[in-house]
């Protein structure tokens, strides 16, 4: 089962297709290697994309990638039931667009329709996959994992890459996605149950929390920055903490969200219409209107030649 999910999208890749073979030699010596402790995390290859800001990946091999699905297939449903339900990336029926919906029903929520001034904190985590620390991640997976092979094993995913001296998730891995997911969730549960956070929002290492006390957000900033500081060896971004109204605009995933429409973030309206002068084909238009449709976009559409 996760092979089969593993090569959807995938099959023409040569790194898959050499793997497939020897698919059942490749498979019975990954077990084998597992079932007797002896499985060691093979090297990553390193390249850098543009989404939309320059990112180092690190992709592993095949077969660590094959076992890094069957660990999520494990895992996933463990943890997820464990998230507050406004933690919104790389999650079964969640995602960009959900995420996107509950801040302007928070909004109208906290505006009492647009009739009360309604505050947005909005704060960014530095440097957010290369901070996780492996100790701490490790010590949360022991609270919810008994089994100590099975620590053993995640122990070694967790370790096969470093960013500095004990830290560090590649962006490349599906069980990374996972992995911040469960570092986060204790930081989420402090908003939420330590501070009494109602309208609060997490999308990866970005945050808001809406309110009409901007006193008491600038109370919960300092809190939160402490906690992410003193318990998950994180900091927030300096140049991305924000408190403002939705008159002036709070960009956030992309969208700039005013008090009854919101707008694509100039960057992104940039980048979208120079990639359709070099590429237009069904692919990237049906991406491109996928996105539109979720924001007042006529104008853009227009400019672009999207219908």
């Amino acid at each position: 089962m996760a092979w089969q999910e593993f090569i959807k999208g995938k099959c023409s890749r040569k790194d898959v297709q050499e793997f497939s073979l020897d698919l059942m030699d490749n498979i019975i010596s990954l077990h084998q290697d597992l079932a007797n402790h002896t499985y060691k995390h093979g090297e990553y290859q390193a390249f850098n994309i543009n989404d939309p800001k320059p990112r180092n990946i690190h992709k592993a091999s095949v077969r660590d990638r094959l076992l890094h699905h069957a660990v999520y297939r494990i895992l996933y449903p463990l943890f997820d039931r464990t998230f507050v339900s406004d933690s919104f990336s790389c999650r079964v029926n969640k995602g960009t667009h959900k995420a996107l919906n509950r801040f302007r029903s928070f909004f109208r929520k906290v505006s009492k329709n647009n009739t009360k001034t309604c505050w947005v904190l909005k704060c960014d985590i530095k440097k957010f996959f290369e901070n996780i620390d492996h100790q701490i991640l490790l010590a949360i997976l022991r609270k919810y994992i008994f089994d100590k092979s099975i620590i053993g094993l995640l122990e070694r995913i967790i370790r096969s890459f470093l960013s500095a001296q004990g830290r560090g998730l590649p962006l490349g891995n599906l069980t990374s996605q996972l992995f911040v997911n469960i570092y986060m969730n204790k930081f989420d549960q402090f908003v939420k149950h330590g501070l009494r956070v109602k309208y609060y929002i997490r999308y990866a290492d970005d945050f808001v929390i809406l309110s009409q006390d901007k006193d008491m957000l600038y109370e919960i900033l300092i809190k939160i920055g402490d906690f992410l500081s003193e318990e998950l060896q994180l900091k927030l971004h300096p140049n991305k903490i924000f408190i403002k109204t939705l008159f002036f605009g709070v960009d956030f995933l992309g969208w700039v969200h005013f008090p009854d429409h919101r707008v694509l973030r100039t960057a992104t309206k940039r980048r979208m219409i120079s990639k359709l002068k070099t590429n237009r084909s069904r692919e990237t238009l049906s991406s491109y209107l996928g996105l539109l449709k979720h924001g007042n976009s006529y104008k853009i559409r227009k400019m672009a030649g999207l219908k």
